[in-house]
């Protein structure tokens, strides 16, 4: 055999499943129920914010795209209620709307947490670096295409079906520029930084002017994306 027959190839399936196993891993982690999402994934042309509560996150670097994820209503609170009920507070302090900002505030929280973990396993698995935005969450009542998918160069999308722990739905998309990781040899990956420790270490140093969020980047963000 060649040498690139024996190369192992990362591909558009490969990322997603990688954010996938990060939603169930810190959704189930968070919530103390299993996360779990189908086996089956679809090819779509647009990704949409979507009611009742949807998400999204662009990143760049090694690779371009943007992550969403539109929420139910139920699905939504069923998330919010069990991370906070599972950190030990009353269920009458709740929210009891998926409108409310504390619910959003939570669920970006998690959203936070999905990518962070996705980013590790990209510089430990596929050896690159991709940085993203702070995670922006609105509650919908209508559909909203976001123009970001014209940003990229040879765009791919998908759209994947999660179940919570009481068989709420919630959907995520992903839209990255198409794109093949070869492996030229063999490596650990675990070799690369652990991001957590590096997180920490930089969680204990001051923070510098141009580390903290400019007052207007959501409104920056949301302008750039056309809505």
């Amino acid at each position: 055999m060649s040498k690139q027959e024996n190369s192992v190839v990362f591909g558009t399936e490969d990322i997603l499943t990688s954010l996938c196993n990060s939603v169930t891993k810190v959704l189930t982690v968070a919530t103390q129920s299993q996360i779990r999402y189908s086996g089956m994934v679809q090819r779509i042309t647009k990704t949409c914010l979507k009611p009742d509560i949807g998400c999204f996150v662009l990143f760049d670097g090694g690779f371009s795209g943007l992550v969403v994820i539109n929420f139910s209503a139920q699905a939504a609170m069923e998330l919010y209620q069990s991370y906070l009920l599972s950190m030990g507070m009353a269920k009458e302090e709740l929210a009891s709307s998926h409108t409310s900002d504390e619910v959003s505030n939570v669920m970006g929280e998690l959203m936070n947490q999905i990518v962070g973990d996705f980013t590790g396993k990209v510089g430990r698995e596929l050896q690159t670096h991709i940085t993203q935005n702070q995670p922006k969450m609105l509650v919908l009542n209508k559909q909203v295409m976001l123009s970001v998918d014209t940003n990229l160069d040879n765009p791919e999308a998908r759209r994947v079906t999660f179940f919570t722990g009481r068989n709420n739905i919630f959907y995520l998309e992903l839209a990255i520029d198409r794109t093949e990781f070869i492996k030229l040899y063999d490596f650990d990956p675990h070799e690369a930084p652990d991001p957590d420790e590096l997180i920490a270490q930089i969680n204990g140093e001051s923070a510098t002017p141009s580390q903290q969020p400019k007052p207007n980047d959501h409104d920056d963000l949301l302008e750039s994306l056309g809505m």
